[in-house]
This record gives structure tokens, C-alpha cells and sequence, in this order.
């Protein structure tokens, strides 16, 4: 019984813990106006009021040690604000709470170190044959390097990889780098010609990964990697839209849904409406077997769940965002050039080689040409 203080000392010589326990003390008033402290333990009341001396003096230098250590400029703060083991206490519950935080993914992760100020990002899809040297994702990477503007958006472009050659290739590369893990990548590395089973395996693939993106509250560009950019397309961009898509032939309306579409180059503003649209697109698809997603686009862009989502949509006018199956008229002001309505890889990788010397010869002009004259055949390999 009594009162019993136990001190340990730490291998540094300083007090780690205190170890107290009262016990047998009681107060009694009786006649007199102060206090009379009785202890029926192993100390007298001189010894209580020694052992209790001694532990606040401990507990006081361990504040005053805690406060030196923390504070560089030693203003000690007022004793209700501090306690000389809650750095303990809180260094505790916040390490418990950073490892119990969900942890960031590989593709959020590529996201973060992608994005631009307003949580953009440029997102291109390669498989093997088209990350080769020399084959669509060099050129579409040239092409950023060759145009007005753009060069500075190429740190913000992520390339989704889609087997594990591609990757190989693209981080050697380029900085910005993903992999899709699938089981049938081998089966997604070839060139895939239009509207083969592993043509629209990729084109499914890429359509789910895009979702995730939204869902991360990402927006995105998507670009093909069989595009060049020319110019800097923000500019272009309609403003407060949520749905923004290129066309194979444009009508000269830019809200009329008539317009035939391609999904090669989109921008796209994360919200609940695009979200909500993604998911009913990729559904969709399982309604329309066989079908790639500018069928399926047009199977449901008039819904009835896409007109009560409210999704607002444009279309690209081709002389700013043209292709091969509408080329641009003016090089003057176009933005980017697709290589649609073109058959082969060997047939696309050539015209978009052809269509960047047209450019570079363009720019050395340093002028505006009242002629546009592209060197590449009409709708190559048709």
C-alpha cells in the first residue's frame, strides 16, 4: 500500500516513464482551515509532499525538454495547450491514419504526375507494333515536337500501353507510361487492321480506361496515336462543354448529332454527366456485339437516358481538326491531322510521315498560304 513511484530510466540517462500509484491517502478537514494530509502508508506527509514535489518537477522538465525540441525559437506555449506526451499521442494517430489511407493506384499515380493545373491530361493507346521505332507513336510524338504550341503539352501526354512490349518501348521513351495488365496482351500487340476481333478488344479496352480517368475526376483528351498535332488545340475547345468529338465529315453544324463522328480525338470534362454517359456507352456495347464504339455511339447518342443525363456535346469542324478522310483545307489554322480512312499500319505510318514533311515545309515559310496542298492520297488503302 502507500504511495509508490517508480522511475525508469532510457539507455540516454532520461526519465522514458513514470510508473505512480496512491494509495491509503485521504484529506481530512476536521477542526482546522486548512487541510491535514494523513497517509497510513511508508511515508509520512513530509515524504508525500517530497514524492509529489518530485514528480511534477519531472513532469515539467518534460515539457519544457518536448518544447525546446519542437519549438526552434523556444516560446513555450501556455501548459492547457500542451502535454509533454501528446507529440506521442499525435505522431501515433497520424501515422495510424496515413497507413489506413487508400492507397493511391499505379494509374491515379501516372495521373497526378501527368496532369496540368486543371487535372487535364492527353491520353494515346499503343500496342507493340505501333510503339516500334519508327512506326506511329514516334511520329505522333514528332509531331508535337514539329508543331506551333504543342511541344510543351507533350509532358502531359500519357501513353497507355497495351501489352508489354509497348510499355518496354515507351518508357524508354517517354515519361509518362501505363500499363494495362491483361492476360490476352500478346493477342493485342499485332497492328490489328479495322474492325478485327483485336481491333475492337482495344478499342472496348481503352473505352474503360477512360471511365476510370472520369471517375478519378480527371478530364481528358483523347488523342489516337495515328494523329499529329499541329497546333495547340485548346484554343479550339468550346467553352462549358462536357462532350467535344472530331468527325470522319463534318456538316458545318457543330451541335448537330448528324454529324459523322470520330472517336480517334475527344475532350472530354470530368462530371457526372460524362461519367454517367461513359458507363451507359461501354454497356451499350454488349447490345451491339461486333460493333465499335463510334457505332455504338451512334446507336445511342439520341437515348432517351443520354438526353435525360443532359450531356452537352460539339463537333469539331474539320478544317481545325481534320483527317485523311476529310483533310483540312486551310494548314493555315488546322490543329491536328488524323490518318482516318486509312487501311495498314506500313499505310498510315507513310501518309502521316508525308503529311509532317507538308507541315515542316509549311512552317519554314514563316507565312500564310493563301493554297493548301497536302502530298498524301485520298482515303489511303480504300
Amino acid at each position: 500500500g502507500g504511495l509508490k513511484v517508480k522511475a525508469m530510466k532510457s539507455t540516454n540517462g532520461e526519465s522514458s516513464s513514470l510508473d505512480y500509484k496512491f494509495s491509503g491517502v485521504s484529506i481530512d478537514d476536521g477542526k482546522s482551515n486548512l487541510p491535514v494530509i494523513h497517509s497510513h502508508g511508508l511515508f509520512g506527509g513530509r515524504d508525500v509532499i517530497k514524492v509529489v514535489l518530485l514528480v511534477t518537477t519531472v513532469a515539467l522538465s518534460c515539457l519544457l525538454f518536448y518544447k525546446s525540441a519542437s519549438n526552434p525559437l523556444n516560446i513555450v506555449s501556455p501548459p492547457w495547450k500542451t502535454d509533454c506526451y501528446s507529440s506521442k499521442i499525435i505522431n501515433e494517430t497520424s501515422l495510424e491514419t496515413v497507413q489506413k489511407k487508400k492507397p493511391v493506384s499505379e494509374l491515379e499515380g501516372v495521373l497526378i504526375n501527368a496532369a496540368m493545373e486543371d487535372n487535364t491530361v492527353i491520353i494515346t493507346a499503343i500496342n507493340q507494333a505501333w510503339a516500334d521505332p519508327n512506326s506511329t507513336f514516334d511520329v505522333f510524338r514528332e509531331s508535337f515536337k514539329a508543331g506551333i504550341g504543342t511541344e510543351r503539352l507533350l509532358k502531359h501526354v500519357i501513353a497507355v500501353c497495351l501489352d508489354n512490349k509497348a510499355y518496354d518501348r515507351c518508357i524508354e521513351v517517354h515519361p509518362h507510361c501505363f500499363l494495362i495488365n491483361a492476360t490476352d496482351s500478346d493477342q493485342l500487340s499485332g497492328p490489328n487492321r479495322f474492325m478485327t476481333p483485336g481491333y475492337l478488344k482495344l478499342i472496348w479496352r481503352r473505352m474503360d480506361l477512360l471511365r476510370q480517368v472520369l471517375d478519378l475526376g480527371y478530364n481528358f483528351i483523347f488523342t489516337d496515336a495515328d494523329i499529329l498535332w499541329l497546333r495547340d488545340p485548346f484554343p479550339r475547345f468550346f467553352p462549358d462543354v462536357d462532350f467535344q468529338i472530331t468527325c470522319d465529315d463534318y456538316n458545318g453544324k457543330p451541335s448537330d448529332k448528324n454529324n459523322h463522328v470520330n472517336s480517334g480525338f475527344t475532350y472530354v470534362k470530368a462530371n457526372n454527366r460524362t461519367i454517367q454517359f461513359y458507363k451507359f456507352w461501354i454497356a451499350s456495347s454488349q447490345n451491339f456485339p461486333g460493333k465499335h464504339d463510334q457505332d455504338v455511339f451512334n446507336f445511342i447518342k439520341n437515348d432517351n437516358f443520354t438526353m435525360e443525363l443532359g450531356i452537352n456535346m460539339r463537333f469539331f469542324d474539320t478544317v481545325y481538326f481534320g483527317g485523311f478522310c476529310q483533310p483540312s483545307r486551310d494548314i493555315n489554322v488546322v490543329n491536328t491531322m488524323h490518318a482516318n480512312c486509312c487501311i495498314g499500319l506500313e499505310n498510315k505510318v507513310n501518309n502521316l510521315k508525308t503529311a509532317l514533311e507538308d507541315w515542316k515545309r509549311y512552317v519554314s515559310l514563316n507565312t500564310t498560304v493563301s493554297d493548301t496542298k497536302w502530298n498524301i492520297p485520298p482515303r489511303c488503302g480504300y
